[in-house]
């Protein structure tokens, strides 16, 4: 039982951790200007709507997400 305790908590450690790294990337996401306007996001502009859909910046994003999910789980 005090394993399975330990366990846990070294998951929501390391679920913590990368809840502030996420946080940090998007308070810092103003600075990096081309993500979110990359070739392939899709935006829509008329008269009184608009439309912006990143396609791009999401699969990026996934990218880069599932390759640290996949060291982390290595380790």
């Amino acid at each position: 039982m005090q394993n399975l305790l330990q366990e846990f908590g070294k998951l929501l450690i390391i679920l913590g951790i990368v809840i502030a790294v996420i946080g940090l990337l998007l308070t810092g996401f103003g600075k990096l200007s081309f993500l979110g306007r990359l070739p392939g996001d899709i935006l829509v502009q008329r008269k009184n709507f608009t439309f912006y859909f990143p396609i791009t910046t999401s699969i990026l994003i996934s990218l880069i997400l599932s390759l640290l999910l996949y060291l982390i789980s290595k380790k």
